[in-house]
């Protein structure tokens, strides 16, 4: 999962709430600009930039658990996550790691990756595959399997994004990784989640629990009016849909350039108001139970598109001059659909379809965040 905040937009100030006259948030400088490797751990670097690192080294380093969040389970002391004591930075990655699930325990699988502390993972190499050695990779924080929904929110740095846009910042929280790694059910919780909704329920996902908090710190805020907007989209085969308004022939929208506000938009995406916290999760509700869901040999419930929940936040507070601040912030959550390997998900048809686009546009976005990093940083691996 990676977390990304833009700087501060300007901010507007007016005598008068004359909405012409205020001033437009700028774009600020690309979060890339500032990317730094992900920390530094023993071992040969190879030129990759990965360390390689022998079962030696990793078995020196474990218990050295500098940034160790830890959590009574069962009674017993146990680390949930880690952190890479990293300088702050306007892209921060974390890794959940998921339990191994039945299928996998009913044919007897082991845990691939070994956990030595400090925000990294130790992956060993296997003697069939071109890398034989182990390799370390270091992030700002390893969630452990044991790791709850409500840990992911606690220590994954997704707090402090609801604050910054709060306070008139864009940010970004969008889950990647293999299909069938949990990247749905970080985000939103399991797939019968939304059959019958359950707000007690200890499955809610991130998003659920990002929009309670939010609405804790609007609460907080007294003194400023909010206005929040929400929009619903996913990218299926391509195209682009409106979650929140699919209609029966589920017609793609465009994507268009506005010099207005110097950037994409969705043209016709429908937007919804949202007083009240019921508002949000209602926005939820309705975009997962529209979205395109599939099934194949390694994902039962598995996404078969990208979608990106966007809530706007405008705040507007009244000084003791009669002088109007105004702020705009945004936040997106973005579930993209897990890269696939037809061979293992022996997928055919309509989801082998589905399966092409989904890769091709993922390598594509990988192009773009690698073209957005400064050279200085062209070789490290996030």
């Amino acid at each position: 999962m990676v977390l990304v905040k833009n700087p501060s937009p300007a901010r507007g100030e007016n005598a008068k709430k004359d909405s012409k006259k205020r001033s437009r948030a700028s774009r600020g400088n690309s979060p890339a600009d500032q990317a730094t490797s992900r920390g530094n751990s023993s071992g040969k670097s190879n030129n990759s930039g990965v360390k390689v690192v022998t079962k030696s080294s990793l078995q020196q380093s474990r218990g050295s658990e500098t940034g160790s969040i830890e959590r009574l389970v069962d009674g017993d002391k146990r680390v949930i996550a880690t952190k890479h004591l990293l300088p702050e930075n306007n892209i921060n990655v974390v890794v959940r790691v998921r339990p191994l699930s039945r299928k996998e325990i009913k044919a007897g699988d082991d845990m691939a990756v070994q956990f030595p502390g400090d925000g990294q993972i130790y992956c060993e190499g296997f003697p069939s595959s071109v890398e034989k050695k182990g390799k370390l990779f270091s992030y700002n924080v390893v969630f452990e399997p044991t790791a709850t929904q409500e840990d992911i929110l606690q220590f994954s740095g997704v707090k402090k994004l609801i604050e910054m846009a709060v306070e008139g910042f864009s940010c970004t929280a969008f889950c990647y990784g293999q299909t069938g790694s949990g990247k749905t059910h970080t985000l939103t919780g399991p797939p019968e989640m939304f059959e019958r909704m359950n707000p007690y329920s200890e499955q809610h996902g991130l998003v659920f629990r990002s929009f309670v908090y939010l609405f804790k710190l609007l609460q907080e805020r007294q003194e400023c009016n909010f206005v929040l907007k929400a929009s619903f989209l996913e990218i299926y085969n391509e195209k682009v849909i409106d979650l929140l308004n699919p209609g029966t022939s589920r017609k793609p929208l465009m994507v268009r350039w506005s010099k207005k506000i110097r950037g994409f938009f969705v043209e016709n995406l429908f937007t919804v108001e949202c007083e009240e916290l019921d508002d949000l999760l209602a926005v939820l509700e309705e975009g997962m139970r529209n979205r395109k869901v599939g099934s194949h040999n390694m994902n039962d419930h598995s996404s078969r598109s990208h979608s990106i929940l966007t809530v706007s936040i405008t705040s507007e507070q009244q000084m003791d001059n009669s002088v109007f601040i105004s702020k705009q912030g945004k936040i997106n959550f973005v579930d993209l659909a897990g890269s696939e390997m037809t061979k293992k998900t022996q997928s055919e048809g309509k989801t082998l379809e589905e399966a092409n686009n989904i890769n091709k546009s993922l390598m594509v976005l990988g192009i773009i965040i690698k073209k957005l990093q400064p050279q200085s940083t062209m070789q490290i691996n996030h």
